[in-house]
């Protein structure tokens, strides 16, 4: 069979190579891969900035946005031959720490847990692979190829699990207005969440081509491109943070309502410099009872929610956010970063006709 590997730490490696069939254990599903999503982590693998391989490899399959098919289950397992799955991204540390030992492992404590397509260990990114049963999560079938966005999609299921979390630390919060930075998938889907929780909808987005501002006036939202400056005036009670752009950043931390929550679910380049008025932040934190965070990664129930919250999505919309699909002959097209990108998928099987 096939399979998408780089070898981590150098840059450009990435080849499509004939790769051993899965072993499958005996608590496995052997899974038929469909799809794999592309994302920016993806591209700093390929780029040498990040990514492991496992143990006593010097090849990794890439891949952490999966999609597949059943090929075959263990006995009475809540599986069956045919299921739509995802496979969930990280694994609980060795030790294991108090977060990993019970469930959480997207908060673990130390550090050693280890990701599928990320960090020591091989991705999703084969034509067939293992899957241990309890880290595969079963789709709704009406989602179809849809499913392949359920990996970024539980990371803004964690976002809002955490949100909720915090802003019920006064019995009269509600997260009436929703500010979101970055017109992504990962940011559109937060959208997608926020409207779905009845809030209203600001996208913030310095993008004025391609398909974004439709996604976002579809849904009911408000799509901004101008200066961040315009929405000063705003005072959002929530604030999803997805570009990862300083700058931005630095300007949001001051610009949220009374009781605000901001969540930073993008991840930054280390050494941008931006000038920021500390006294200012401190002073409007401390007076309005703001809250500032970080949410990576996603556990199982993070993963069911994101599964709840696409089942229920308009199938047309979630279609549109997938902007390509590209064969397996031509692979090396799926890790090209286009300007009027949303979601890019690499198609590991054929679709049925």
């Amino acid at each position: 069979m096939k399979a998408v590997t780089v070898r981590p730490g150098e840059a450009a490696s990435i080849s499509l190579d004939d790769w051993p069939e899965p072993e499958a254990g005996p608590g496995d599903l052997l899974v038929q891969a469909l799809a794999l999503g592309v994302c920016g982590t993806d591209r700093e693998i390929i780029a040498a900035e990040y990514g492991q391989a496992p143990p006593g490899a010097t090849r990794l399959v890439l891949g952490h946005e999966s999609l597949g098919r059943v090929l075959k289950a263990p006995a009475n397992s809540q599986f069956a031959e045919g299921d739509l799955v995802v496979g969930i991204v990280r694994r609980p540390d060795p030790v294991p720490c108090a977060a990993c030992a019970g469930g959480e492992w997207d908060m673990c404590r130390n550090g050693r847990y280890t990701e599928r397509g990320i960090k020591e260990a091989h991705g999703y990114g084969a034509e067939r692979f293992a899957l241990e049963t309890g880290f595969a999560v079963k789709l709704d079938a009406s989602l179809g190829a849809l499913g392949v966005l359920l990996e970024p999609a539980s990371i803004l299921a964690k976002a809002w699990d955490h949100i909720e979390r915090i802003g019920h630390r006064t019995r009269t919060w509600r997260a009436g207005k929703v500010l979101v930075t970055g017109a992504g998938p990962v940011g559109l889907l937060a959208a997608l969440m926020s409207r779905q929780r009845g809030c209203e909808v600001h996208v913030y987005d310095h993008n004025r081509a391609g398909a974004k501002a439709a996604l976002v006036r579809d849904l009911g939202g408000a799509y901004h491109d101008g200066e961040l400056a315009e929405l000063d005036d705003l005072a959002p009670d929530v604030v999803i943070e997805c570009t990862g752009a300083a700058p931005v950043i630095a300007a949001l931390a001051t610009r949220l309502g009374h009781n605000g929550i901001l969540c930073l679910a993008g991840i930054s380049a280390p050494g941008a410099a931006v000038a920021f008025d500390m006294g200012g932040f401190d002073r409007t934190t401390v007076l309005q009872n703001d809250v500032i965070f970080g949410a990576v990664n996603a556990n199982r129930g993070h993963y069911e929610a994101a599964a709840r919250s696409l089942a229920q999505a308009d199938r047309a919309w979630l279609q549109r956010l997938i902007t390509r699909r590209v064969p397996l002959a031509n692979w090396r097209e799926a890790f090209e970063d286009r300007p009027d990108d949303v979601k890019v998928v690499l198609e590991l099987q054929a679709p049925a006709p």
